[in-house]
């Protein structure tokens, strides 16, 4: 009989993911990970939610804590990133750093022969493919898994729509079958996120300007903006609403437009960095990606192991954000995004050597 250890978090979709594999005659364990600390954290509550479905379905259950590794791994990172002016998203930090590496091995040691999570995502023959459900697929979250780690890796929901989840947790009167869908960042909770950010990294006061220069109102620094945001910048007046455009951490100057489809908003393409391929490096050929979590999948044409460029202008390209690239339902891997560029403008930046050469 093989082994799975189940990474649960106390919600209902790794529940079931725990009903289903027992269901599937494997011998199942669950596991808990804390990984963070403080009055916001209601790890407690999950810890419990974990503990009754593990003693419904008659499994052992632990718990392990990675507090200070994600610190290290992750929360260091995002802070790193976040005084830069970029936009990271700890999510992918820690699918890579703790969930499939440190968590991995913690599984390992209790004997697993693989290691499940209640993503929305499938994998064949080392590939990792979409989840069935077009409104909760989690692949994009898990481009930085190599083929190696899938191999050993179940996702036993994601071949379910949330519905069918929630029904099964129901059926089986599993306590977390209502419990509601954690969002937004795990380590923020249910605080305002400039609040939380304050308490770690200082304000530091600039200007808004227009692209011109024109300085049109006070900001309380770079790293509380992001590219396209509209709410939360306090500039009135007449005219449409101001977007944040662009930001320079090392003037500390936030640029902001008006109008949501200004064209500094949009760009023709991208340059990436620290590009992880699942398999194996895809040809330079056109795809599909996607520049942020639940945007639909995008055309794009792959230059080189840097560059990528869109036949239809994107919206709000964002730094330290991630570039998730597919063929047709296979993630193929991704890449963090480095900065845009546009015929529009540039700020300075320098276009790759390469826009001369390309056509649609």
């Amino acid at each position: 009989m093989k082994t799975v250890v189940v990474g649960m978090s106390g919600g209902v979709d790794s529940s079931v993911s725990a009903y289903l594999l027992k269901e599937a005659g494997y011998r199942v364990i669950g596991l808990f990970m804390k990984n963070w600390e403080d009055e916001q954290c209601p790890a407690a509550v999950d810890f419990q939610d974990v503990a009754s479905v593990c003693r419904t379905l008659d499994i052992p259950y632990y718990a392990v804590n990675f507090v200070q590794e994600y610190r290290d791994r992750v929360f260091a990172k995002f802070l790193e990133e976040s005084q830069k002016g970029r936009t990271p998203n700890p999510d992918i930090l820690c699918n890579r750093e703790i969930k499939f590496d440190l968590f991995f091995r913690k599984a390992k040691e209790l004997g697993a022969d693989y290691l499940a999570t209640g993503h929305y995502a499938r994998t064949e023959n080392g590939a990792l493919l979409k989840g069935i459900d077009p409104t909760k697929d989690q692949s994009y979250f898990l481009y930085a898994l190599k083929e190696e780690i899938l191999r050993q890796v179940l996702f036993p929901i994601g071949g379910l729509l949330k519905s069918e989840v929630r029904r099964l947790a129901r059926e089986k009167r599993l306590v977390t079958h209502d419990k509601q869908d954690s969002t937004g960042i795990c380590f923020v909770g249910e605080r305002k996120f400039r609040q939380f950010l304050s308490t770690h990294l200082p304000f530091q006061a600039g200007n808004f300007c227009r692209l011109d220069g024109q300085v049109v109102g006070p900001h309380i620094g770079v790293a509380y903006y992001t590219i396209g945001q509209r709410k939360g910048l306090g500039l009135g007046g007449p005219g449409d609403a101001w977007f944040v455009v662009d930001k320079d951490p090392m003037r500390n100057i936030v640029f902001v437009e008006q109008g949501g489809l200004h064209p500094a908003l949009f760009a023709d393409g991208l340059i990436y960095s620290q590009s992880t391929w699942i398999q194996e490096v895809p040809s330079l050929s056109s795809y599909t990606c996607k520049i942020r979590y639940r945007q639909p999948d995008q055309p794009c044409q792959l230059v080189d192991d840097q560059t990528v460029t869109f036949p239809h202008p994107q919206r709000a390209i964002t730094p330290g954000q991630s570039v998730v690239f597919y063929k047709g339902d296979q993630c193929l891997g991704g890449a963090v995004i480095e900065s845009p560029f546009s015929s529009y403008y540039t700020l300075g930046k320098s276009l790759p050597t390469t826009l001369g050469t390309l056509s649609w």
